[in-house]
């Protein structure tokens, strides 16, 4: 992989993140069919913890574990235990489709955050091209004029969060390993949720079901955090951020294979639309990658 340009590298890590980030929300979405949000929430951030662990230790990162303590890493994964609790809530009260659909306005705020904040030029052809790709997530989703509710607020509010967190994750330190800034977000999302299960909800009897699911939904989580933190240090963000619609396609791909729900046209033709709108930028930069080496 080393002979791919940092783009491409930064583009097969957001397809990685965003593949095993749905094959987690598969997951939980079994799980939360018997227990509470929160619950979940905080039931997952113990397994993922226990897989991530022997992770960090074995790639000898131990020693540096105590550099995610450090303010840039804390505050992007607040910005993640927000996004998390915004979603599960909006999940719990509004069709999945609604909630996917509006969090995927999280690219394009994350390129007018980093314009403003850092001063990238993202320029007309890719902001246009972004802009295909949440028309193709719109397709896929369909969503009902049930979103439009407060708790539509909650998605928008993921959003936002969303990508504020990959904002500041552009300025964490390269020194800091991935796999630590893993394991700093599933700690912080993991206590945030047993605050919250403890403060309003009930407590639910936990079967073996749960556990086995649970434990494949922290065993994706784990890499879904690693891969898009990778995405975002790797590639400039113009390049990696059309990628995040690449949600809604694994998404169908799990209605399908788990679901047994099948994508119709539309769904079919925003899928097309996501994948063309994502080549071209994918060209484009390297395009001008080959340019620039050559000039």
């Amino acid at each position: 992989m080393d002979r791919l340009s940092p783009n491409l590298r930064g583009i097969i890590f957001m397809m990685l993140a965003t593949g095993t980030f749905v094959a987690n929300d598969t997951l939980m979405k079994l799980v939360t069919e018997g227990l509470m949000p929160f619950q979940t929430l905080f039931l997952r951030g113990v397994s993922a913890c226990l897989w991530l662990l022997p992770m960090v230790l074995l790639t000898g990162n131990g020693g540096k574990m105590i550099k995610g303590a450090q303010p840039l890493v804390l505050l992007r994964n607040l910005f993640e235990l927000g996004a998390v609790m915004c979603f599960v809530v909006g999940l719990a009260n509004l069709p999945i489709a609604d909630i996917t659909a509006i969090n995927m306005t999280a690219p394009m705020l994350l390129l007018i955050g980093v314009a403003v904040i850092y001063g990238d030029r993202i320029g007309w052809l890719r902001m246009a091209l972004i802009a295909a790709g949440f028309a193709g997530a719109l397709l896929v989703a369909q969503p009902t004029m049930n979103g439009i509710s407060p708790y539509a607020l909650l998605g928008f509010g993921c959003a936002l969060l969303t990508a504020g967190r990959d904002i500041v994750g552009r300025k964490v330190p390269q020194q800091i390993p991935a796999l630590v800034v893993a394991y700093w977000t599933c700690i912080t999302v993991m206590v945030g949720a047993g605050l919250g299960t403890l403060l309003f909800e009930s407590w639910q009897p936990v079967t073996l079901e749960h556990v086995l699911l649970l434990a494949g939904a922290g065993f994706f989580l784990t890499f879904g955090h690693f891969f898009i933190f990778l995405a975002y240090r790797t590639g400039a963000t113009g390049a990696v951020a059309p990628f995040f619609y690449m949600f809604a396609v694994w998404a169908v791909i799990s209605g399908a294979l788990v679901f047994r729900s099948l994508p119709n046209l539309p769904a079919i033709a925003g899928i097309a639309l996501i994948l063309v709108s994502g080549v071209v930028v994918a060209l484009l930069d390297e395009r001008r990658r080959r340019l620039t080496a050559l000039a």
